[in-house]
């Protein structure tokens, strides 16, 4: 688990020191963070596609909407995580609208271009990048067959067992995932209902599968969450 959950979350890694060089005191006069109030947008989709970002604090929800202008939650970022990367597998617009979530939200940005150079010599990084690619590609192909293929309930618990392999943390046999998370998040991401994620929570807390409140969702045996 430790792997993956590696790929997606930087804050322990030179990917993180090169997207936030504010950590380093020498170049914080030179990279300054993007400060967002809540609501207020990073970038919107059909916005050409110059920087790749990564959350410093806060957290950022990716989106787009539907043909009936309804919102569509792709992805609800935190401290670590990166966005906008698609612009490295040629995404010349934004397909999505990247929004803050919170108020005091930081995003580090960098151009395209100069991180490009930068994987231009440094073959470490450039497999590190091209990794997170095709990992965010083929988690968004899984969703749209989740969508499609499988009942509410499911795609609940396979989203739970997903954010417990990215970012969960062994505790004994169980795992924790701080929890950032409102059941309407929840909701929005698994495309169901807040009403049907609260009742899904409370029977798998019911079965004693897991337990959970505002900071944390603690899972029992992720073997046994189905």
């Amino acid at each position: 688990m430790s792997d993956q959950r590696n790929i997606w979350y930087f804050e322990d890694t030179d990917l993180f020191k090169i997207l936030c060089p504010t950590k380093s005191p020498l170049m914080e006069d030179e990279h300054v963070p993007g400060v967002f109030k809540k609501d207020e947008f990073v970038y919107f989709k059909d916005e050409s596609s110059e920087n790749i970002y990564m959350v410093s604090n806060g957290r950022v929800k990716i989106g787009t909407y539907g043909p009936d202008g309804k919102e569509i939650v792709k992805a609800i970022l935190t401290r670590g995580e990166i966005f906008g990367e698609l612009a490295l597998a040629g995404e010349e617009k934004r397909q999505d609208f990247a929004q803050a979530m919170d108020n005091d939200t930081r995003v580090c940005s960098m151009t395209i271009e100069d991180l490009q150079g930068l994987m231009a010599d440094n073959a470490k990084l450039n497999l590190k990048i091209l990794k997170i690619v095709g990992l965010r590609l083929r988690k968004m192909e899984r969703k749209i067959e989740s969508l499609v293929f499988k009942d509410a309930r499911t795609r609940i618990v396979e989203f739970l067992k997903e954010m417990a392999e990215e970012k969960g943390q062994k505790v004994g046999f169980e795992v924790m995932i701080k929890n950032h998370l409102t059941h309407k998040d929840i909701a929005s991401l698994t495309g169901t209902s807040r009403q049907t994620v609260t009742t899904v929570m409370n029977e798998l807390r019911e079965s004693n599968l897991l337990t959970f409140d505002r900071r944390r969702i603690l899972i029992r045996d992720l073997e046994k969450l189905s």
